[in-house]
């Protein structure tokens, strides 16, 4: 993972800052100072490949170990205080207070480890139950986040609706999301490599809107053996987003666990006209009916009208008046009547 200049640049004060702390007690407990310049080196360098393991535990995964190592210790501290060291066993014992001090570390350990797993391994939730009065979310004031998928990613129109200003807030785009780009642009199979460079593409022209705050969440980069969609709909609750998608499944899913999902698929379905008898608009005639004298037009969104009467007008653009509309496993058709000259 590339690193970024102000965590390079930490790193350089703080190596430098050890060499000379260790220079300093060196010389302090009259050493020579090239020792504990070494040894000021050699503690730091330890701290760099623990920071190297840790690269992908985030901010939120220490507050959440953090809380999580709290409980435990509390847990075990009330288990050392309802006189279990008081029994006889451990008073008539040569070495009770020996064995009692065992005892107490191994207790302090063992709930200090689970606390620390059981946390991670939740989620807001279920912090939320433990402590009822604090949800972990973002400011109202600064909008909840939108969280993208891979079909919304590479959807040619995202960069346009963005453009329009209906949609607003934070853009995140999850890692893995990304990892799938790679992998689709990578494929052998043409229409696979189309899709995740059109999806790359895509993000590069969101990054490139001033207006635009897009950024990379690094979490559940590695989990590999957990679908794609669970680790989105686990994402958009720990970060409170919503989700952006026109996967009508992962939609119903996000939805029955209470996310806010956005989906261009029903947006424009929720656009389209609702025509009804009277109805009046202009339509291009591109062919000829099944019957004869009938001419057929095309809405945007793909319904089929039927204009009778109109079949001298194929090729032209002409103002129509629907007459009616019957609903088919194919999706509406609309009859129509030439509108009478006035």
């Amino acid at each position: 993972m590339k690193t970024s200049w102000p965590i390079r640049l930490v790193r350089a004060l703080f190596f430098a800052f050890s060499v000379f702390i260790g220079m300093a007690i060196a010389m302090g407990l009259d050493q020579e100072a090239w020792k504990g310049a070494v040894s000021g080196a050699v503690f730091m360098g330890l701290l760099l490949v623990l920071d190297a393991i840790f690269v992908q535990f985030t901010l939120r995964d220490f507050s959440h170990a953090t809380l999580g190592l709290a409980v435990g210790l509390f847990c075990a501290w009330l288990i050392t205080r309802v006189g279990v060291f008081q029994l006889a066993y451990f008073q008539n014992h040569a070495d009770g207070e020996a064995l009692q001090n065992v005892v107490e570390i191994c207790v302090y350990g063992t709930f200090a480890f689970f606390g620390v797993t059981f946390a991670l391994r939740s989620d807001r939730d279920q912090f939320a139950f433990l402590i009822p009065y604090v949800r972990f979310r973002r400011d109202g004031s600064e909008g909840e986040p939108m969280l993208l998928d891979v079909n919304a990613v590479v959807d040619a129109r995202l960069p346009g609706v963005f453009a329009t200003g209906f949609l607003s807030g934070a853009v995140v785009v999850p890692r893995c999301v990304l990892d799938e780009l790679q992998r689709l642009s990578d494929s052998t199979e043409p229409a696979e490599t189309l899709r995740g460079k059109r999806g790359l593409e895509m993000m590069e022209k969101l990054r490139a809107r001033p207006e635009m705050q897009v950024s990379i969440h690094e979490d559940g980069a590695g989990a590999t053996d957990v679908p794609l969609e669970t680790r989105l709909v686990t994402l958009a609750r720990e970060l409170n987003a919503r989700l952006l998608t026109n996967d009508d499944n992962l939609a119903k899913v996000a939805r029955l666990r209470g996310i806010t999902v956005l989906s261009f698929r029903e947006l424009a379905a929720a656009l389209n006209p609702e025509l009804g008898v009277g109805d009046e608009l202009r339509l291009a005639l591109t062919k000829p009916g099944k019957d004869k004298n009938q001419a057929v037009g095309y809405l945007p969104d793909g319904a089929m009208i039927v204009v009778n009467n109109a079949s001298a007008q194929i090729g032209q653009t002409v103002d129509v008046v629907v007459s009616g509309t019957l609903p088919t496993s194919a999706g509406r058709l609309v009859f129509a009547e030439i509108k009478p000259a006035s």
